[in-house]
């Protein structure tokens, strides 16, 4: 339930997405319970999806667009007052035309000859004297997203390039809280600058950019953006020490952004000390902590979303103020192995986030159970190693992804709005996915599960060929095409008058037997769906004059002639069992029929 609003947490200035009105605060309860901004959800489009026909989705709610995050499609809306944030959510989950809806939630932050090197024990544990032998990481930019980063810090100012601050939405990076000139300073302070400490990747720029408020928390929204404003400026790495980013889509989604453009996300596994339920994602390196003995720290959460561990118990970092200090946490062991990513990406240019994440892994130290498991994910960073495994590895992507439909299937009968999914993989990673139809470019799905919208009344009814094309980063490409048939106009057959049956001019034999009529499609008991074609035909002993069809005692279609076939919307039956009659007339007036029952 809602807090009083003396407990809200402050108001957010606006995202960069320009919103054009302010955020509202955050739902405030206890310290273990989640929060959010009231009333906003963040909704990720199927990409093809009619920007009229999303209007009308979120406006069935009552929602309003008020926002959206650039390079990733994820919509901002803001629901009334009195909507309930978690039943809309749901209800949009649930929308097929939709990749994802979720609330826009608070996550919390999870710390030479240089003098304090003697204290930064992390940095010969994990091989870094050596690794520098090779790489010091120039050249490769860490955006660290936190509060801010002390512009003025003498063994940061040097290494930092313009951020941007989307809790503000300005160019304002200052810390506001401490926690990012830290994470900034365990990832890439100056190093060998006779001043404070060293850093793993020493010569790696920072960019600063600030996604929280003065009381260290972040939202969802932030981040995202934040991912996506510093990919699009050259970040090949990003750092993100807060608890639970793995479960956003939204940020999920951001960090398939910049790993399609190179980069690699690394985030903090937590500091709850316990088995977290988190899901495994491909999108981010999550990073649990371990001490000066190569044990995992007792406070560091652990899991099977951990990919690495990495030191995080008393690590000497920069302090917001200039000073020097000693600090704890995953969320300083995230920024560690953000800078062993850094020193990788600097041994070797050419590697692609996937050939990255495989010599990290590959590389680390393995401890605990042998193999991966729970509490170090692959072992514990090992920066030598991983630079060595870097420089070794050569880059020779000449496999294609493969992709196949998955929905809908070939053959398939289509009309309005049609959800079309896509299965895609490669070895080195897939970095997007275009659907096509008739040779129309429909959209482009970036991160998986690939899912598309296709507005199906843009193209003529009859057949309709849809084709997917997967491509990795080195330009690898496959294809994959089902066949299907548009019918989104119901054609009425003319009606034409029942048959005359004029008086004999001669005397003959009297014709006294009915037509037989039979019904071919559908069967009798069958279920229907979307558009079908009802098929019948009829045989006499002198011949068929003309056929009536029927839906519920209701003319549909009449023609002359012994065979039928006829279009039906069954959108527009009621659900529940209907009657299809099938009637045939010879010339004598003699009427047969066929029956069947069906339900929608």
């Amino acid at each position: 339930m809602k807090s009083p609003a003396s407990l809200r947490k402050p108001v957010l200035a606006s995202l960069v997405v320009a919103l054009g009105a302010a955020l509202l605060p955050a739902q405030a309860f206890a310290a273990d319970e989640a929060q959010w901004v009231p009333g906003r959800l963040l909704v990720q489009p199927r990409a093809g999806l009619p920007e009229a026909e999303f209007d009308k989705i979120v406006k069935q709610h009552g929602g309003k667009q008020v926002g959206k995050i650039e390079g990733i499609n994820v919509r901002v809306i803001q629901l009334p007052p009195q909507a309930s944030e978690k039943a809309v959510e749901a209800l949009l989950k649930r929308n097929k035309h939709l990749k994802f809806a979720e609330r826009d939630m608070l996550v919390k932050p999870s710390t030479t000859n240089d003098p304090y090197y003697a204290n930064g024990w992390h940095l010969p544990k994990i091989g870094t004297p050596t690794a520098w032998q090779t790489s010091s990481g120039s050249n490769v930019v860490i955006a660290i997203l936190d509060s801010g980063v002390d512009a003025d810090h003498p063994d940061l100012a040097a290494n930092l390039v313009p951020g941007w601050n989307m809790y503000d939405n300005n160019a304002d990076t200052t810390d506001v809280n401490g926690h990012g000139t830290k994470v900034a300073g365990a990832a890439a302070a100056l190093t060998n600058n006779a001043v404070g400490v060293a850093a793993v990747a020493g010569n790696a720029r920072v960019m600063p950019m600030r996604v929280s408020g003065a009381d260290g928390y972040a939202y969802y929204s932030t981040i995202a953006s934040a991912l996506t404003w510093a990919a699009d400026r050259g970040a090949r790495v990003a750092n993100i020490s807060f608890y639970g980013v793995e479960t956003s889509s939204s940020a999920r989604s951001a960090a398939q952004y910049l790993k399609n453009k190179g980069g690699l996300v690394v985030t903090s596994a937590g500091n709850y000390g316990v088995e977290e339920t988190i899901a495994p994602s491909d999108t981010m390196i999550t990073v649990s902590a371990t001490d000066s003995n190569d044990n995992k720290t007792s406070w560091s959460s652990y899991g099977s979303f951990v990919d690495v561990a990495a030191p995080g118990s008393s690590i000497y970092s920069t302090v917001n103020g200039g000073g020097y200090g000693a600090v704890s946490g995953t969320s300083f062991s995230s920024p560690i192995t953000a800078g062993v990513v850094a020193l990788m990406m600097a041994a070797n240019p050419a590697l692609s986030p996937a050939e990255l994440e495989k010599a990290l892994y590959s590389s680390a130290l393995d401890l605990g159970t042998a193999g991966f498991d729970k509490y170090f994910g692959n072992g514990r960073v090992d920066a030598a190693a991983a630079v060595a495994a870097s420089v070794a590895s050569v880059k020779i992507d000449s496999t294609a992804p493969s992709t196949s439909i998955t929905s809908p299937s070939g053959g398939t009968n289509v009309s309005g709005l049609v959800a079309v999914d896509v299965a895609a993989s490669d070895d080195t990673g897939v970095s997007r996915v275009d659907l096509l139809v008739n040779g129309v470019k429909v959209g482009s799905d970036t991160s998986a599960p690939y899912g598309f919208s296709w507005d199906s009344t843009t193209a003529a009814d009859g057949d309709a060929s849809i084709v997917a094309y997967a491509y990795d980063a080195a330009g690898n490409a496959a294809s994959h095409s089902v066949k299907v048939s548009v019918a989104n106009t119901v054609v009425e057959e003319p009606v034409v008058e029942e048959p005359v049956v004029n008086d004999p001019v001669v005397e003959k034999v009297a014709d006294v037997v009915a037509p037989v009529a039979k019904l071919g499609n559908p069967t009798d008991g069958s279920v229907i769906s979307g558009n079908i074609a009802i098929t019948g035909s009829a045989t006499d002993d002198v011949g068929v004059s003309g056929l009536r069809l029927l839906i519920d005692g209701k003319q549909v279609a009449s023609v002359s002639g012994s065979s039928i076939s006829y279009r039906l919307n069954t959108k527009k039956l009621s659900a529940g069992s209907h009657t299809i009659t099938l009637e045939a007339y010879d010339a004598a007036g003699n009427v047969g029929s066929h029956n069947i029952r069906v339900t929608r």
